[in-house]
């Protein structure tokens, strides 16, 4: 049995389109970004006439995930990572780790993690998963007047492999500190397709594209990586033909497990 088929055994981990995906970590099932809206379009709070446009239907709905135990959100701030059933879920969650502004925005269940902050989560057998909050930026340096504050995460227990969740995260100096903390990560949730506005920033990447998904997973030394974050979004410029080509390029076709 090779070692990503291994990992995947520890450790599920399904992809519901966009950047929602279900992890099950220790006996834990972790949601990332929660976003189970139909098709539509969203108004971004921006000068002129600029919106989010979802293209796809959500495969399924926060009933169908069944019992979640933690939500993982990189930043509430945007309707890509947060849509409304998304936001209504929240509530149904014993536990949101999110930024620090978005715990402040969000109330409730909702707590924030500054970065390397961490948080300890009792396992059902007695044991515990320890969510650590890892640097990230959403586009370039100095954006984050425009796009705010976002954060991923760092999943560890004693006798599992870390998992690594990116969030919406465009600095691959941030996968660099991460993977010095960390590496190897056996499972890498990577939200790619290379994410970009032409009114903003003059057209930087606000996410990371398909060759800097196989860059960072040489950085973390990851044994397996999860696309996320690619489709059902009109901003995204790299979808999965892409990100396999960006992989076979880097000789790390074997790392891919798309997850669907």
């Amino acid at each position: 049995m090779s070692a990503t088929s291994a990992t995947s055994e520890k450790i599920p981990v399904r992809v519901y389109g966009g950047p929602t995906t279900l992890i099950e970590y220790g006996g834990l099932r972790f949601v990332t970004d929660p976003t189970f809206d139909p098709p539509g379009e969203y108004p971004m709070p921006l000068p002129g006439d600029h919106k989010l446009v979802k293209t796809d239907p959500s495969p399924v709905t926060a009933a169908d995930l069944g019992g979640v135990d933690a939500i993982l959100l990189s930043h509430d701030t945007h309707d890509d990572n947060l849509d409304h059933a998304g936001r209504a879920f929240l509530s149904e969650v014993p536990v949101v780790f999110t930024t620090e502004s978005g715990a402040g925005r969000l109330g409730g269940n909702a707590h924030g993690l500054a970065f390397w902050e961490t948080a300890e989560l009792w396992r059902p057998d007695g044991g515990t998963v320890t969510v650590t909050g890892v640097p990230a930026r959403h586009g370039p340096v100095g954006c984050e007047p425009v796009t705010g504050d976002v954060v991923g995460f760092v999943l560890t227990s004693d006798d599992l492999p870390p998992v690594y969740v990116s969030g919406d995260n465009a600095a691959l100096e941030h996968v660099k500190e991460i993977a010095g903390r960390f590496a190897a990560v056996d499972t890498a949730v990577l939200f790619l397709g290379g994410a970009r506005m032409d009114f903003a920033f003059d057209n930087a990447l606000l996410t990371l594209d398909s060759a800097q998904g196989a860059e960072a997973a040489q950085i973390l030394g990851a044994r397996r990586v999860v696309p996320a974050h690619f489709d059902s979004w009109a901003h995204f410029k790299e979808g999965r033909s892409d990100i396999e080509a960006a992989f076979t390029e880097a000789g790390l076709t074997d790392r891919l497990d798309f997850a669907r």
